[in-house]
C-alpha cells in the first residue's frame, strides 16, 4: 500500500517519466479549460458548440477533483505533513491546494443548487486553473526566485514610486483647482491623472491647462520613463544572476581529515 501510494506521490509532483506525462496533461488540461472559457466568450461560438464544451469541461472537471483527492492521501509521503489527519489538513491550507480548490469549486457550488450561469460566477471563478500551471511549469520557480532575492530593491522602487506619485498629485492639485475645480477636485481625485502620466499612459480625460500645470506634467511624462524602466532593469539583473547561478558548475570537495564534503562553484 505504501510502495503504490509512493508511486502515485512520485508521478503527482513529476518525479520520473510517469511524472513527467502526468504534468503534460495536467497543463494540457489547463491550457484546454482556459482556451473553451475564452471561446465560450464568442456568442455563435457558444451556441454552436456550447454542449461539447459543457461536456470537455465537466470531464477536465473530474480530472482536477481526482488529482485533489490524490494529492491530500499521498501527501504523507512528505515528512512535514506524515500525521495522517493534521498532516493532511496542514497541507489542504497550502497555497498551491487552495489554488486547486478554487480551480474545482465550481462543481461544488453546482451540486448545493446555485445557479452560476445567472451570476456569471462559473466563468470567473474557472479563472483560477491558470494559476495551477504554476504547479506545472518549472520556469516559473526561477520568477519566483528572483522576486525573492530583488524583493528589497523592488520594495525601495514601489516606495519611491509611491512618494513621487503623492507629490506630483499634491503639486497638481495646487496648480490646476482652481483653473478646473471638477477635474482636479482633491488630491486622490488627482493621482487618477498622475499615475496615467507617471506611467506614460497619458489617457487625456484629465489634463492641465495652466502654464505651470503643463511644466509639471512634462517633468512627470519625463519621470515616467525612468520609473518604468528601473523596476525592470532590477529584474533583468536578478534574471541574469539566477541564469548564471543555474548554469555554473557545483563541484565538491573531501576533507582529507575529517571525510566531510563541501560544494562549491
Amino acid at each position: 500500500m505504501g510502495t503504490f501510494r509512493a508511486r502515485v506521490f512520485a508521478a503527482l509532483n513529476s518525479e520520473g517519466a510517469l511524472g513527467r506525462r502526468v504534468s503534460r496533461v495536467l497543463l494540457y488540461c489547463i491550457i484546454l479549460s482556459v482556451a473553451m472559457l475564452v471561446m465560450e466568450s464568442v456568442e455563435w461560438i457558444r451556441v454552436d458548440h456550447g454542449v461539447l464544451f459543457e461536456r470537455l469541461n465537466g470531464a477536465i472537471m473530474l480530472v482536477f477533483v481526482a488529482e485533489y483527492i490524490l494529492r491530500l492521501w499521498t501527501c504523507v509521503e512528505i515528512p512535514t505533513y506524515a500525521h495522517p489527519v493534521l498532516g493532511r489538513v496542514r497541507y489542504a491550507l497550502t497555497p498551491f491546494m487552495l489554488i486547486d480548490l478554487l480551480a474545482i469549486s465550481p462543481l461544488f457550488l453546482v451540486s448545493l443548487g446555485i445557479d452560476l450561469r445567472s451570476m456569471r460566477l462559473f466563468r470567473t471563478v474557472r479563472l483560477f486553473r491558470v494559476l495551477k500551471i504554476a504547479r506545472y511549469v518549472h520556469a516559473l520557480d526561477a520568477i519566483k526566485k528572483v522576486l525573492i532575492v530583488k524583493r528589497h530593491q523592488l520594495g525601495v522602487t514601489v516606495g519611491i514610486v509611491f512618494f513621487l506619485l503623492l507629490v506630483t498629485s499634491a503639486l497638481m492639485y495646487e496648480l490646476e483647482h482652481e483653473a478646473q475645480p471638477h477635474a482636479f477636485s482633491s488630491i486622490p481625485a488627482t493621482m487618477w491623472w498622475a499615475v496615467a502620466s507617471l506611467t506614460t499612459v497619458g489617457y487625456g480625460d484629465i489634463y492641465p491647462i495652466t502654464p505651470l500645470g503643463k511644466l509639471l506634467a512634462a517633468v512627470s511624462a519625463v519621470l515616467g520613463v525612468g520609473l518604468v524602466a528601473l523596476p525592470a532593469g532590477i529584474l533583468a539583473s536578478g534574471f541574469s544572476s539566477q541564469t548564471e547561478a543555474d548554469h555554473s558548475p557545483v563541484h565538491s570537495s573531501v576533507c582529507p581529515h575529517c571525510g566531510r564534503g563541501e560544494e562549491y562553484e
